[in-house]
């Protein structure tokens, strides 16, 4: 672990002492609680709730999204990033990978998911070397929802 040195003031003197930095929240221990999305092996959580209608296959939808490779937890890609913008896709219908594709369905306005999706749901057995996304890697997505249509 890091050392972080910090000030510690008394009324005559000034020391630094040090202290170990705490240790970052782990991206698995974001992935407690998440739920199966029916019929296929992603998996999700509602990391902050939504509002209003629900995504629905054939829909338009917008998101700003983070995808973030399990094994290296190394970003590959997001709409947050400066020079990015937000990604429209029509849901539901095969246009992004599979785990996408499905575990966005249901979302709302305002929510934010967090989708684990298996390399068969994602880039396969081949990954996606140009974006770091090694044979066979699993993906984390945040995606949060700003428009349906």
């Amino acid at each position: 672990r890091r050392v972080q040195p910090f000030l510690v003031f008394t009324p005559l003197t000034a020391a630094i002492v040090t202290r170990a930095a705490p240790k970052p929240k782990s991206r698995m221990a974001a992935t407690e609680g998440m739920t199966a999305v029916a019929g296929y092996a992603t998996t999700m959580k509602v990391v902050s709730p939504g509002s209003g209608a629900a995504v629905k296959a054939g829909d338009t939808v917008t998101v700003h999204a983070t995808g973030v490779v399990k094994e290296t937890d190394k970003k590959f890609w997001s709409t947050k990033d400066p020079g990015q913008q937000p990604f429209t896709y029509q849901a539901g219908v095969g246009g992004v990978i599979t785990g996408w594709d499905q575990g966005c369905l249901g979302m709302q306005v305002g929510e934010v998911r967090l989708l684990e999706i298996p390399a068969h749901e994602g880039y396969g057995a081949n990954g996606f070397p140009a974006w770091g996304i090694p044979p066979g890697g699993t993906l984390f997505f945040t995606l949060e929802c700003l428009k349906i249509e």
